[in-house]
């Protein structure tokens, strides 16, 4: 597979360049490959389609930092400027400080999500002119494309607001028209919900995974069908719109057999485990393939200075022969964060590492970083190659919850079996099943809570608190931290300057600088 991908992603560049080339200077490519004579092969259809596999992995630490950097997860400990272990922040502080701008928009370009949009709308046009593709690959292709540039699009309405919309395959360079408007946030959720029905028709009833669920899927359509309608019911779509959510849910349910919550949280996440019965869309890593590089650069300790501290539950200190994470630590988990977690909820030390200094026989907490994703341990250095979760069962039941309080109903089934999962042989349904927790009394704030239990470091919870409404954010991010003091701006982020620099149509967001 490493073979195939690297091939397609040059193949990606030397469609693009060599036929703008030719169009534009009307001359014959060098190399072999070019858009006329690229798609003459169903091996190439695939080996494409390999491709934005790999470019929609090469976008994970933006799903990441889009989805979980501006919320309450991360952040250093009061009257320190650095992580605990000393290492610097470089600027990723600015997004849970609430701080950026122009110039240091903590994600620019739009994510790069545009760069594989063009590559999924240039495949969506030919599939739909080609006839040396089956008609089973034929609809299971379209059905992924259609539904990774709704979830592109997803990405982007959500993050930024209004977008630059581009669904006509593009295989020429203009330098004429090289400035796009972006349209109306409505419009783009127009596009996203017609490329959701558009994915699932082309699917049919074809449920089935590919690639041991590293390729999208019809129920990773659905998972982002109910995540989007869930996110317009809040809004003006109300119980109509959670009802579409629920129906997405529960038609997974019944025709995606073998989707359960596995027994112990922390084997969900293992990177022996990749495919699991739990996992319904995962962003697919092999040691000598490609790890998650930006877990290491961002969110692990060096293993030198980490070892400068103590383990409590172990009653040891770190060592740099097993304790190697050999990161760098700029964006630390809030021991406010760790506290959050009941100390009986397996997940709370499933997704956290405290770390702690030994002042006689007392420890005294330091600080805090994310564990999740622990890699392997190859030739003596740890290598970060688990399999990143984009939707999985516990996400469904959360959803299948969050729409029955839309609709009124009673969510304490789904909730409970997760907490039930979360808690294992400490569960006691009276005291921390649905609803005999004090949060409980307001459901909402219910469901978020178990679903930053959950999905810590998933990418979700800054999202989930958007999705409730601004009301749920400023209950834990409070409005006068924010930079931005325009409401209707300052939950979307800023576009970056080169962004508005290279398409002067952009607009930039409410209570941003343009220039």
């Amino acid at each position: 597979m490493k073979k195939t991908i690297n091939k397609i992603l040059i193949g990606f560049a030397a469609i693009l360049l060599i036929s703008s080339c030719k169009k534009q200077l009307d001359l014959a490519p060098i190399s072999s490959i070019s858009d006329a004579n690229y798609w003459q092969t169903p091996d190439q259809f695939d080996a494409f389609v390999s491709g934005l596999e790999s470019r929609f992995r090469s976008h994970n630490s933006s799903f990441q930092a889009l989805g979980e950097l501006r919320s309450d997860i991360f952040g250093t400990e009061p009257g320190n400027a650095g992580a605990f272990t000393g290492e610097a922040t470089q600027g990723l502080e600015r997004m849970w400080q609430q701080s950026i701008n122009l110039d240091n928009a903590g994600v620019s370009n739009f994510g790069g999500f545009y760069s594989n949009i063009v590559q999924i709308n240039l495949l969506i046009d030919k599939l739909n002119t080609t006839n040396v593709v089956t008609a089973a690959n034929k609809n299971y292709y379209l059905g992924m494309a259609y539904g990774m540039r709704a979830f592109y699009y997803f990405q982007i309405s959500r993050s930024w607001g209004d977008a630059v919309i581009q669904t006509d395959p593009v295989t020429s360079f203009d330098i004429s028209n090289l400035a796009k408007a972006a349209s109306p946030e409505a419009d783009v959720m127009t596009l996203i919900k017609s490329d959701i029905d558009n994915s699932v028709s082309s699917f049919g009833t074809n449920y089935t995974f590919r690639n041991n669920k590293a390729y999208w899927s019809k129920a990773a359509t659905l998972m982002l069908k109910a995540e989007v309608y869930l996110w317009t019911s809040h809004r003006a779509g109300g119980t109509g719109d959670a009802t579409i959510a629920l129906s997405a849910l529960t038609d997974i349910q019944a025709n995606v057999a073998g989707l359960t919550l596995l027994p112990n949280y922390a084997t969900v996440f293992a990177a022996n485990n990749k495919g699991n019965n739990e996992m319904i869309l995962s962003i697919r890593y092999l040691n000598g393939e490609a790890t998650m590089g930006f877990v290491s650069s961002s969110y692990l300790p060096q293993s030198g200075l980490i070892a400068n501290f103590w383990d409590s539950v172990g009653n040891r200190q770190f060592n740099v022969n097993t304790d190697n994470w050999g990161g760098l630590l700029r964006a630390p988990v809030k021991v406010e964060t760790f506290r959050k977690f009941n100390d009986l909820d397996s997940r709370k030390w499933a997704s956290i590492q405290p770390a702690y200094n030994k002042v006689g026989a007392n420890y005294v907490i330091a600080g805090c970083f994310t564990n999740k994703y622990q890699g392997e341990q190859v030739s003596g250095s740890r290598v970060i190659s688990n399999d990143f979760p984009i939707y999985r069962y516990a996400d469904l039941l959360l959803m299948i919850a969050e729409a029955k309080v839309v609709l009124a109903q009673n969510p304490a089934t789904e909730i409970n079996l997760v907490r039930a999962r979360a808690y294992g042989a400490n569960y006691i349904a009276a005291v921390h099943g649905f609803p005999n927790q004090a949060i409980d009394a307001n459901p909402r704030n219910a469901i978020l809570q178990e679903r930053l239990n959950e999905f810590l470091f998933e990418g979700k919870r800054w999202y989930d608190l958007r999705r409730m409404g601004d009301s749920f954010v400023y209950a834990v991010i409070p409005a006068a931290q924010f930079l931005n003091t325009n409401a209707a701006g300052r939950l979307l982020w800023a576009i970056d300057r080169n962004s508005l620099t290279n398409n002067r149509a952009l607009v930039q967001n409410p209570g941003y600088a343009a220039f």
